[in-house]
């Protein structure tokens, strides 16, 4: 068979046809708009309310007046941090944030992962349905209600454990009243709470594994621990170090209201956080610059800790999300 050999001419215009030229990405554009139609609504969220509010962040470098508005206010430039830097009660609240943080995270995100691992390995269909709904309901109660149901269960006096334990000759154990108990209350709270819908993701990365290799690895004598060890764990590796990355950038950012429903006078030394901090000393007290310079201060220091934990992970294990 005879190849027909293209002449100058002929090429560069093949070339011309076949390049990405202006024209041609318009009739892509064009041929595709509905696609990025639906690009409007989240990049619309994103300008107005994540870097929109940027402008907001002159405040900690003014005094600001709620009646001069932003404009007029004094520029003191960095008093507010000298401020807040020589505040004993921040450093309790960032040691506070760190600590439960840190724990959280030694808690939390396996729990997903063992979750997960334990649905898929499960055969019944019917059951694995039925786990998946129990499991997923805690995620869509609120923390306030989740507040009231943890006094109702774990209160010294009138809640359903101790009132149980006093029946049978137990003294209570102060759940919520002590340090070390209203700890671990916390942690067992948030896993209850978040542990079944972070199993979606870890589930849908199992999915994604190939069943070749768990078949290979039946013919070669492994076992169902074995499966998980040198299949699964690694299958969903690229997963855990996404996740682990953007959960050390989360350090020093912690939600408000699960600390500040289950938190109280009595245990403040450790439910005492940055979130709670700042509404309390920042916006009750109308500091709003205070304010406005701790959330910069959570800002850049979570940005710091995400570049590290993307650097680590790339060092040690060759994938990160940069």
């Amino acid at each position: 068979m005879r190849t027909k050999h293209l002449q100058p001419r002929e090429a560069a215009g093949t070339a011309r046809l076949y390049a990405p030229g202006r024209g041609r990405k318009l009739k892509l554009f064009i041929r595709n708009w509905q696609l990025y139609a639906l690009l409007v609504l989240p990049i619309s969220f994103f300008l107005l309310f994540k870097y929109g509010p940027v402008y907001g962040i002159a405040a900690a470098f003014k005094d600001y007046n709620l009646f001069k508005g932003l404009a007029g206010s004094e520029w003191i430039g960095l008093d507010t941090f000298r401020d807040i830097f020589e505040n004993r009660e921040f450093y309790i609240a960032l040691r506070n944030t760190l600590l439960l943080n840190g724990l959280d995270l030694l808690v939390s995100f396996p729990a997903p992962i063992i979750l997960a691992i334990m649905l898929h390995e499960l055969t019944s269909s019917a059951v694995k349905k039925a786990a998946q709904t129990l499991l997923y309901l805690p995620h869509f109660i609120s923390w306030v209600i989740i507040g009231g149901i943890v006094y109702q269960v774990f209160a010294t006096n009138s809640g359903i454990i101790n009132v149980l334990l006093g029946r049978i000759g137990i003294d209570p154990i102060p759940f919520l009243s002590d340090k070390v108990y209203w700890t671990v209350t916390y942690l067992a709270t948030g896993v209850w709470q978040g542990a079944g819908w972070g199993t979606i993701i870890y589930l849908a990365a199992i999915t994604g594994i190939n069943k070749e290799l768990y078949e290979a690895a039946k013919i070669d004598g492994a076992g169902r621990f074995a499966l998980i060890r040198h299949v699964t764990l690694p299958g969903i590796k690229p997963t855990m170090v996404t996740l682990l990355i953007l959960n050390l950038g989360q350090m020093v950012q912690i939600g408000f209201e699960r600390p500040y429903v289950i938190g109280n006078v009595m245990v403040k030394d450790v439910s005492e956080v940055l979130s709670t901090f700042t509404y309390t000393v920042g916006l009750q007290s109308g500091q709003f610059s205070f304010a406005t310079g701790i959330g910069l201060f959570q800002g850049i220091v979570g940005l710091v800790f995400i570049l590290a934990a993307n650097f680590a992970a790339k060092r040690w294990t060759g994938k990160g999300i940069i």
